[in-house]
């Protein structure tokens, strides 16, 4: 199998290129933002056709979601229509597609874990893309799977877990949101799910849903993430009212795995193992 992965140079795609050594028999191309500029649709259609691939596993994306309110319109082209160029191509040719999205799509004011069905209702620029990006892989009617997933963090790139050791340790005391709620997602094990997915025999397109396991706040993911690093830095809880931000947040981001657990019989790791998995390879 030919598999061409976007992004290669983000923590996704970082984490699946480190385990595509594993799968000899398949073909991987790695693109990063230089050799396939999503912000160039011609040049996106361009590269697709030259490679050809049997799957596209798009984990490209523009994720700054603050700087993504001032910049609507490539943010657009990035995460909308790039998306919707490569699910046309997928579609005409019969080929397969991944697409990453994001927990960002939902307004965030649920109480009860986000089933793929909820409605959407995004409420800043990127979760509105990413929304637009989902709908136009739907729209295509390529034989897509589209994977939503939240609070990524990786050994690789600019994440959370990196931020808050490297603040823990230039400083005696930080604060952390607390009323914002979900479940970390490991991109390592978001990679093993992908190869799993990419080399069942289960495959059935449509959208899923996947974080590791587990309820917390970023006050709590702060807290473990001290604990296990072996930091004393103080954390003060603090509201969102209290750190306003360009973008505004969903509140509430947990996500329902029934359904990818149990198409493709998958174990999901509780995010507590996944972290401490993380920090011992950082």
């Amino acid at each position: 199998m030919k598999i061409l992965v976007t992004g290669a140079s983000g923590q996704l795609g970082s984490e699946i290129k480190e385990l595509s050594i594993n799968y000899i028999d398949d073909t991987f191309i790695f693109l990063d933002r230089v050799e396939m500029p999503l912000d160039d649709l011609s040049q996106v259609l361009r590269v697709v056709e030259n490679v050809n691939p049997d799957l596209i596993v798009n984990c490209g994306a523009y994720t700054a979601v603050d700087k993504a309110e001032s910049e609507a319109e490539l943010v657009d082209i990035i995460n909308h229509q790039a998306v919707a160029t490569m699910a046309r191509w997928a579609k005409q040719n019969n080929r397969k597609l991944i697409h990453i999205s994001t927990d960002y799509v939902f307004q965030g004011n649920s109480s009860t874990p986000l089933k793929e069905d909820e409605p959407t209702n995004p409420i800043n620029i990127y979760g509105l893309t990413k929304q637009k990006g989902e709908e136009a892989v739907v729209f295509s009617g390529a034989d897509a799977i589209i994977i939503r997933t939240a609070w990524v963090y990786s050994t690789y790139g600019t994440n959370f877990v990196k931020t808050m050791i490297r603040l823990m340790i230039e400083r005696d005391e930080i604060s952390v949101i607390a009323d914002q709620i979900g479940s970390p997602t490991y991109a390592h094990d978001l990679a093993q799910i992908i190869l799993k997915i990419t080399h069942s025999d289960r495959w059935e397109k449509g959208i899923y849903h996947f974080s590791n396991e587990g309820e917390i706040s970023w006050y709590n993911f702060a807290m473990a993430i001290r604990e296990l690093h072996g930091l004393d830095c103080r954390i003060n809880p603090i509201s969102t009212e209290q750190y306003p931000t360009p973008a505004r947040r969903p509140n509430y981001s947990l996500l329902d795995k029934e359904k990818i657990r149990e198409t493709f019989k998958l174990m999901i790791p509780d995010w507590k193992d996944s972290l401490t998995h993380m920090l011992a390879k950082l």
